[in-house]
């Protein structure tokens, strides 16, 4: 078997669920997979899709519940839940981020991030997050954006973390309105993306938080307020 495949028991295993459970999903067209001499097969890169897919459709309820799912593994102790605001170095902030149009965004989002020393391949990354986009837009109706590859890059990455830019304005960035607020998501592996976006998809949830977001002036604002926030999230 190919190692970037599941099998029903190992793809039950990774989301929790009763094998019977993940058969009966993959029967009814509900899982991506496919039969190989009668067996089902899961590709790990189209479970990941499925899994972002779902959390970009999932309200807060069902993000609480798809964070659980992600912070358990059967093979180590239970997990704490991700921090957004110890994963953002100050210095991956910028208020305002200096950009007008979708390209001069990845470029400026890119160069916070390399600029931290966490990021070693720039041009590769803003490669990657073109790739993404054009497959589809990863900025919401509520005017964030949540830049990323579609696979973690962990070679040119030193460990994972957040960039985060705020526009003087909004821009056109492929959603329904403007965009002004853009996170960029670096990680090294598909379980803690997966984990990292649930988590980040909870905060820019919160009209509120945006708002407080959208008037602060420097990096140690941002942190407080994402702090706050964070700390006010029902577990």
């Amino acid at each position: 078997m190919p190692h970037e495949d599941f099998e029903i028991d190992s793809l039950a295993a990774f989301l929790h669920l009763s094998p019977a459970k993940v058969a009966k999903m993959a029967d009814r067209g509900k899982l991506p997979g496919r039969r190989i001499g009668g067996r089902w097969r899961f590709s790990q890169a189209e479970i990941h899709h499925w899994l972002e897919t779902r959390i970009g459709a999932s309200d807060a309820e069902e993000l609480v519940e798809v964070e659980e799912v992600l912070g358990r593994d059967s093979s180590q102790p239970e997990e704490a839940a991700i921090s957004i605001a110890a994963l953002l170095p100050a210095e991956a902030i910028a208020v305002p981020l200096a950009a007008r149009t979708r390209n001069s965004v990845i470029l400026a989002m890119t160069k916070l991030a390399a600029d931290t020393g966490l990021l070693w391949d720039p041009d590769k990354m803003a490669d990657a997050i073109r790739a993404r986009e054009s497959l589809h837009p990863t900025a919401l109706d509520n005017g964030v954006a949540l830049l990323h590859a579609r696979r973690p890059l962990p070679t040119i990455l030193a460990e994972p973390f957040l960039a985060l830019g705020i526009t003087s304005s909004g821009i056109p960035f492929g959603g329904g309105v403007l965009t002004d607020l853009f996170f960029l998501v670096c990680s090294c592996d598909d379980r803690g993306h997966l984990r990292l976006l649930a988590r980040l998809s909870r905060l820019v949830g919160d009209a509120a938080l945006l708002a407080e977001l959208r008037s602060c002036q420097t990096p140690a604002e941002v942190l407080a307020c994402i702090e706050e926030c964070e700390q006010n999230l029902p577990s």
